[in-house]
């Protein structure tokens, strides 16, 4: 399910109408990107809970700095950009509070290498791993994914950032950024086949 939020009206004109001091247009972003930005927050500190505080932490930033966004990225960028460096931040907390980090990068070898060579992407699926009927399944299985691909194929595929910005954001090669979504797509392909008994 996609946010609720008017398409009609850009991200752009809702900041400048922020900026000018108009409630209603944040109340109108937070509609549009509330559901988005909590699975990010999620697929990257791994708890419901702290997700909601980051998202939280993220809107309070955005009211406080938004004079200062100038535009020389999409709103939408800026915005995960905020979010990331909560979530990073929250992360820090909770292991100096002594919390275990789920432990999902086990799936790497000892050189950071994939452990087991992931399972080919087919070209037909590839860009249509959410479909209607697999969503709510594979948002599901996200946190199956090792760190990194969990945020690359969050980022790519639930919230439909462009390549550019999800490299950019998380601050990785465009090559990395590649090779971390083909592995999370064939990591959940994978899964979905075996839930679903090999079909197709």
């Amino acid at each position: 399910m996609g946010h609720v939020a008017c398409p009609s009206v850009k991200d752009s004109e809702l900041v400048a109408r922020l900026q000018a001091g108009d409630e209603d247009a944040f109340v109108e972003l937070v509609t549009r990107y509330q559901t988005r930005l909590v699975h990010f927050a999620q697929a990257t500190v791994g708890s419901r809970a702290v997700a909601e505080e980051v998202t939280q932490d993220t809107w309070l930033a955005v009211m406080r700095g938004v004079e200062r966004f100038e535009g020389r990225s999409s709103f939408q960028t800026w915005l995960f950009r905020i979010l990331l460096n909560r979530a990073r931040t929250a992360i820090g907390r909770e292991q100096r509070a002594g919390r275990p980090d789920d432990t999902v990068e086990e799936r790497f070898d000892a050189n950071g290498a994939w452990a087991a060579p992931p399972v080919p992407w087919s070209d037909q699926v590839d860009d249509r791993l959410v479909a209607d009927d697999l969503a709510a399944r594979v948002r599901e299985l996200l946190p199956e994914l090792p760190h990194a691909q969990r945020q690359v194929v969050t980022l790519r595929d639930v919230d439909g950032l462009p390549a550019a910005d999800v490299s950019s954001l998380l601050g990785i090669t465009d090559g990395n950024q590649r090779v971390l979504l083909h592995r999370g797509r064939a990591k959940l392909r994978a899964l979905l086949n075996a839930e679903l008994g090999g079909a197709r």
